[in-house]
């Protein structure tokens, strides 16, 4: 065996004990092998580092700002309650929806970019559930890579060995030749998670912070019923605005009287009722867009100094030695002393029906202040209050959700090209138009751009790159490829099919997806016809053990979901290996069968 060949092994070795004992960083593993591959003179500086150069990790990069322009435009959170009103907080039918929802988007948008689209979704799922993401986030991935088998399009994988078939006289796959197998591939993948899967699945994520558990981040308001607004003449039970907005009315005060209402699902809502609810930050600051509703302020005097550029809202907590403890916002004449304006206040969970203006401020209580952060900040500095969070900067930018789904389609629509008229956009150039359009429109803020996108990954997955490099650069992937024939010819056509198909899934790990599949694929080209064995089965094979890497978190799909879900290594291992038996299995058995050997 050359030293060469022994040197790659070890570091793969290695490289597989460090990530899954997990006593550094996934990334700073891979920095490790990097620098052990370019001291020991298998690769050169440069081909150590070419990774970190590779259009894949600026098309990951872009597909991260993306899917942010999604969220930022509040289209992930509609998407997320639509599919939670079909499922509800069932963890069974929500992961089966959302595995059949990945597979079959995945089918079109390739794995990593369903993965990455869907991924805040089922975040928001997860949270509105009580669900721990670990427990949802999985199966997305799984999903998508398992429905990336069933078209040409599927995955880049599928594209790059129907590619390479041509070149050695064989016709490439059709659109839809991989979806027989495929689609039964997913079906029995998603009976394996549903069941076995859904068992092994840690409870990790999704702990309530204090702020959470004390409730500190919900808040009783006010809101005014909008002229316009599609909730007049509804009764709340039709409304249901505990499911379209997450908001829970507590009362109506109407009229001149203020006559106070108990709220029952019979009551029908009116042009300028009050409408007293309960909910999140997040939730009320979108209810002018989404329902018509406006929240109502304290006070109504000088309402020019809330208008006009530079105005935010901000959490603010009362400090222990602050003046205002013991003081209510009338006595301190706030908006007048400060110019600013106080719209909820919490108290550890503790809601107030009565006007904000005679409540008495202690110690822990959270104000949601709307006003300049020229203003806020002397608070700040006297030690009045400590900011808990600018929350301007998380509202919803509705009004730009068009612009988000454009910038997102033309990603889409560039990346078909070549499919569909033959003329190919690089995808890393079809996503860097689908930000700049993001930037241009300011759906996403130039300030924010690189706040969406998680280094860590783009750090693992170059590292990994250049591993794959050495695998191919020192021949350790043919070295591997010819055990296969040595050990497995004299037991079969179907073992060497199996062989093969288990090297590609090994390789996978590792390198990227299509560096494994063509890597392969002309060795065992050469073993079919050596052997009299039909060709076009083994590239099949191949094709979909490529695309199916589910053992370690390093396929780009998996990745994704990694730090979001907290998995380990080991999670990947435990739950991946078992998934993979079950699609190795159906796959030997199939594919002879549709394209006879």
């Amino acid at each position: 065996m050359p030293a060469d060949v022994i040197i790659v092994l070890s570091l793969l070795g290695l490289a597989l004990v460090l990530f899954g004992t997990e006593k550094l960083p996934v990334d700073v593993v891979g920095i490790i092998l990097v620098i052990a591959l370019v001291m020991s003179g298998v690769l050169t500086v440069n081909q150590g580092l070419s990774g970190f150069g590779d259009n894949v990790i600026v098309t990951i990069a872009g597909l991260f700002v993306l899917t942010g322009g999604l969220v930022k435009t509040g289209l992930v959170d509609l998407i997320g309650r639509r599919l939670y009103r079909v499922a509800g907080s069932n963890e069974f039918a929500l992961t089966a929806l959302i595995m059949a929802v990945a597979a079959i988007s995945a089918s079109v948008l390739k794995n990593t970019t369903t993965t990455a689209m869907f991924l805040p979704v089922v975040l928001g799922l997860s949270e509105r559930a009580k669900i721990p993401p670990s427990k949802l986030l999985m199966p997305l991935a799984f999903g998508a890579i398992l429905g990336g088998s069933c078209t040409l399009i599927g995955t880049s994988t599928n594209l790059a060995v129907s590619g390479a078939m041509q070149r050695y006289g064989m016709e490439g796959f059709s659109m839809f030749e991989l979806t027989s197998v495929g689609f039964i591939t997913v079906a029995v993948g998603m009976i394996y998670m549903l069941t076995v899967g859904r068992k092994l699945l840690p409870a990790r994520g999704g702990e309530e912070s204090l702020t959470e558990q004390y409730h500190i981040r919900e808040y009783v308001s006010e809101l005014i019923v909008l002229p316009g607004s599609h909730l007049i003449g509804k009764t709340l039970g039709e409304a249901d605005l505990a499911h379209e907005l997450d908001l829970n009315v507590l009362g109506i005060i109407r009229g001149k009287d203020s006559e106070r209402i108990v709220p029952g699902p019979r009551d029908r809502i009116q042009l300028n009722d009050l409408l007293i609810v309960e909910g999140k930050i997040g939730d009320l600051l979108n209810v002018k867009t989404l329902a018509g509703l406006e929240i109502k302020a304290d006070f109504t005097a000088q309402d020019d100094m809330l208008e006009g550029a530079g105005v935010e809202l901000f959490e603010v907590l009362v400090m222990r030695d602050s003046n205002f403890v013991g003081q209510t916002l009338r006595t301190l004449d706030f908006r007048r002393n400060y110019n600013l304006t106080v719209m909820a206040i919490n108290r550890h969970g503790q809601t107030f029906l009565d006007k904000l203006s005679d409540v008495q401020m202690e110690y822990g209580d959270v104000l949601l202040v709307q006003g300049r952060r020229r203003r806020v900040e002397p608070l700040v500095i006297d030690g009045e209050v400590l900011l808990l969070e600018d929350l301007s900067k998380g509202a919803m930018r509705i009004e730009k959700r068009h612009w988000a789904i454009a910038a997102f389609g033309l990603f889409l629509a560039l990346s078909l090209t070549k499919v569909a008229f033959g003329i190919e956009v690089p995808l890393a150039v079809a996503v860097l138009l689908g930000v700049l359009l993001l930037l241009a429109t300011k759906t996403v803020r130039y300030a924010e751009l690189y706040t969406l996108i998680d280094f860590r990954l783009l750090v693992l997955i170059a590292c990994m790159m250049s591993f794959g490099i050495a695998m191919e650069q020192t021949k350790t992937d043919v070295f591997l490829a010819d055990l296969i024939v040595r050990y497995f010819e004299q037991f079969g056509p179907i073992a060497v099919l199996g062989g093969f198909f288990l090297l590609t899934v090994a390789l996978t790990q590792p390198m990227s997806n299509q560096a494994a599949a063509l890597v392969v694929l002309p060795v065992a080209l050469k073993t079919a016809a050596a052997l009299g064995l039909n060709p076009r089965t083994f590239a099949v094979a191949i094709t979909y053990a490529a695309s199916f890497s589910f053992i370690t978190p390093l396929e780009p799909a998996c990745i994704l979901v990694y730090t979001p879900g907290r998995y380990t290594f080991m999670d990947f291992v435990k739950i991946g290996t078992f998934l993979t038996l079950v699609v190795f299995a159906v796959a030997i058995y199939l594919v002879p069968i549709f394209w006879k050997m």
